[in-house]
């Protein structure tokens, strides 16, 4: 994929997730989303946040210090005070834009809004359309990334020693016990949505749910640990 399919298919989804949110009720707007502690409008509003220069990434870490998911969080949810329909004005004013944000690359944009807006369509039930081709080039960049400073703003999953296959386009990475589902289900396994399981099968499918199961009082401690994205 070159530089301009790249940013045509991040525009096709831009516009594909202002789409959605444009129909979303209050209520809607207000249900938590795959990100923990996160809701879909501080999901919405970290969206709108892409194209941050260095002078307004430097005044975020200002504004919110203490690390940079903290930085990410905090920015989002003082976004997220505007109204949604300014919220959808401004994700639909990013298209045709290539700007990125300060350090990241046009592959970073391609996975937040692959990721992002299925975080905010996966719990309200939604189908987001996502292309199974643009999604195994963001699994390709997560996967390179992972354990490295880029893929520690997402969670962390322990997903070593498996072997990932799509079943819907020719994608695959990994040893060990297969899983299989469709590559946007991957993708989200791979950036640390548990929400992603429950459509791979296979040996490694089932190794996985109970290697990932909740210990006991994991809601309790989650309640002192700071929300990733």
């Amino acid at each position: 994929m070159d530089d301009d399919e790249l940013w045509a298919v991040i525009d096709r989804q831009r516009r594909r997730t202002a789409e959605m949110l444009d129909g979303l009720s209050e209520e809607q707007w207000k249900h938590p989303s795959l990100c923990e502690g996160w809701t879909v409008r501080d999901v919405a509003a970290h969206l709108t946040l892409q194209q941050m220069g260095l002078g307004a990434a430097i005044l975020s870490v200002l504004r919110h210090p203490g690390g940079l998911n903290r930085t990410i969080r905090e920015a989002a949810r003082s976004r997220a005070l505007l109204p949604p329909e300014r919220l959808v004005a401004q994700l639909r004013a990013t298209v045709g834009s290539r700007r990125h944000n300060v350090g990241l690359t046009a592959l970073e944009t391609l996975v937040d809004i692959l990721v992002h807006g299925q975080d905010i369509a996966v719990p309200l039930g939604l189908d987001l359309e996502v292309a199974p081709e643009a999604a195994a080039v963001a699994a390709d960049r997560v996967w390179s990334h992972r354990g490295r400073a880029r893929g520690r703003v997402f969670a962390d999953l322990p997903l070593g020693g498996h072997r990932f296959t799509a079943t819907d386009v020719a994608w695959s990475v990994g040893e060990g016990p297969e899983a299989r589902g469709p590559i946007v289900a991957l993708l989200l396994l791979l950036t640390g949505r548990r929400a992603g399981l429950s459509r791979l099968s296979g040996d490694g499918a089932e190794s996985l749910r109970r290697r990932l199961a909740p210990p006991e009082g994991a809601h309790r401690a989650a309640a002192d640990t700071p929300p990733r994205r």
